[in-house]
């Protein structure tokens, strides 16, 4: 008996030992890497994560220097560690990189190739106080010295800094992602991801989007700064496969050529349980929030709440479309229309900016398509600032449908007809607590609907204005609750319903000065309408 418990303990100290060993780190300067900035260490940075991956796994070690490098590709259980003054430089030269799961992008693009790339592995992960770099403004300049191509053709040819497909239990912690070709990091139908402390700095190139989650489940991201050409946080589905879901996401700081956040374009798969707080937004050209589901998928259970927002052309933008691309071709088929439901949006506070996509600018647009509606959206606690501007003429500006296009705010141009929110195909919409500031008198509407069903709004406070035909316009609009509102300035009336499907308005205890009627009826609703008005 005592020698048998002598043998087992020697295998156990033995079996310490070696796994002790196998994590051990890996430094790439022991397999010839030389971190000058000029020479090429492609080979030698696939050769220390090889001997680490074979060795059992661990730290593949990247000193204080400058590692020049194309394509390097992670295995299971290796984490690649960047110390302090460390750099990992991308090549200039497009033929040094790989595409190791190759896609289409949502512009019809072929893209994939990338700097660091880990496919179908487990464990892997990024860290520490250096930083990747992949030269994106240089690399464009190279490349289109050769490739004739039309840039909106070529541009896909350029890596992303970070590509993480199907791998389980990933970590990205402390880094600095700077200047990629093209997206900077793109994670794919992974599970498992905690991103932390990132700082990504992304500009000078088009399609400079900072983080991209694709198709992603059980993932956190916390405290990261973005600063990207294209969209900052970008949750995509360029695969109908496998759902973007559970999904919990905060404190982060964004700046973007595009939008903040932004769950589509791409979007086959459904969007689920996502949560989105304490996020500041600033300096952002082309939407803060933007919902939008044009391929096919279902978005549901999205909660966003306490974001701040300054300088933000269009805060919010939320569409339910039918473009139905597909990006993968050999491996998916066209979906079918998709939904947007049971969404909450609460406590923002935005300062738009003056010089908008959409002019005179606008604060929140949410449309679906015909007999498609968005369902069961709650925006609650909003406070928006807008410049103001807009005519009596702009107030009746008729906006395209644009049911198979791609979902821009711009698409919806050159304006809407309301300054606060404009709504169209909804069904469950509920508005509480909102409240405009203007710059300027704005003769559109605060609030328009259009095509809407069991619509609330609650406790608004509408800034003074003066001479516009209605604070609020309901066109073919059924069950409605106006509830509790606080309306300065004059208008010729608070509540203007058109359209033959109007019906069952009901218009309560609302606090008006110098309006001339609380309600107005258009011709052919005169008859028969139920209308309830008890202020």
């Amino acid at each position: 008996m005592y020698r048998s418990i002598r043998f087992l303990l020697l295998v156990v100290f033995m079996a310490a030992g070696r796994l002790s060993l196998f994590a051990a780190d890996v430094d790439i300067t022991a397999y010839g890497a030389v971190g000058n900035g000029t020479t090429l260490n492609t080979d030698a940075i696939q050769k220390a994560i090889d001997a680490c991956y074979k060795s059992g796994g661990g730290k593949v070690v990247i000193p204080t220097g400058v590692f020049l490098t194309g394509t390097i590709a992670l295995n299971d259980n290796i984490t690649l560690e960047l110390k302090k003054g460390a750099v990992l430089l991308g090549s200039t030269d497009v033929n040094d990189y790989k595409n190791l799961d190759p896609f289409v992008d949502g512009l019809g693009i072929s893209v994939g190739w990338a700097l660091v790339v880990a496919v179908d592995k487990k464990n892997v992960g990024i860290e520490g106080e250096g930083l990747i770099d992949g030269q994106g403004s240089k690399l464009k300049a190279q490349q289109i010295l050769t490739d004739t191509r039309p840039e909106s053709q070529r541009w896909g040819r350029r890596p992303f800094l970070l590509r993480v497909v199907r791998c389980q239990n990933v970590s990205v912690t402390g880094v600095t992602l700077n200047y990629s070709a093209a997206w900077t990091s793109h994670y794919f139908q992974c599970k498992q991801v905690n991103i932390k402390n990132v700082k990504i700095v992304s500009r000078g190139v088009a399609h400079n989007d900072g983080m991209d989650i694709d198709g992603c489940q059980d993932v956190t991201i916390n405290d990261c700064d973005v600063v990207s050409g294209d969209d900052a946080l970008c949750f995509k589905t360029t695969s109908s496969k496998m759902a973007c879901k559970d999904i919990v996401i905060s404190g982060l700081r964004l700046k973007s050529g595009q939008g903040a956040i932004k769950i589509g374009t791409e979007s086959m798969a459904p969007f689920e349980n996502i949560s989105i707080s304490q996020c500041y937004i600033y300096d952002t050209t082309n939407g803060g929030i933007k919902l939008l589901s044009v391929d096919g998928a279902r978005i549901n259970n999205i909660n966003i709440s306490d974001i701040t927002m300054v300088e933000v052309k269009t805060p919010i933008l939320i569409r339910l479309g039918a473009r139905l691309s597909v990006f993968r071709k050999d491996q998916d088929t066209q979906q079918a229309i998709g939904a947007l439901e049971n969404v909450t949006i609460r406590n923002i506070k935005a300062k738009a900016a003056d010089n908008a996509q959409l002019m005179p600018p606008s604060g929140i647009l949410i449309t679906g398509i015909p007999d498609h509606p968005i369902k069961n959206l709650v925006l609650e606690n909003i406070e928006i600032n807008l410049a103001g501007g807009g005519t009596n003429e702009n107030a009746r500006q008729v906006v395209p449908e644009a049911i198979d296009k791609y979902p821009e705010v711009k698409t919806f141009g050159p304006l809407v007809p309301a300054y606060g929110v404009w709504a169209r195909h909804v069904d469950g919409l509920k508005l509480k607590n909102v409240k405009f500031t203007l710059s300027h008198n704005d003769l559109r509407p605060a609030f328009i609907c259009e095509d809407g069903k069991n619509i609330e709004l609650n406790s608004w406070v509408i800034p003074e204005t003066t001479s516009a035909q209605a604070i609020i316009r309901l066109e073919n609009v059924a069950r409605a609750h106006i509830n509790n509102n606080t309306v300065s300035g004059s208008a010729n009336a608070f509540v203007l319903v058109e359209g033959k499907a109007s019906q069952d308005i009901h218009i309560l205890k609302n606090k008006l000065s110098g309006i001339s009627k609380k309600v107005e009826l258009s011709a052919d609703l005169k008859a028969g309408t139920a209308i309830s008005d008890h202020d």
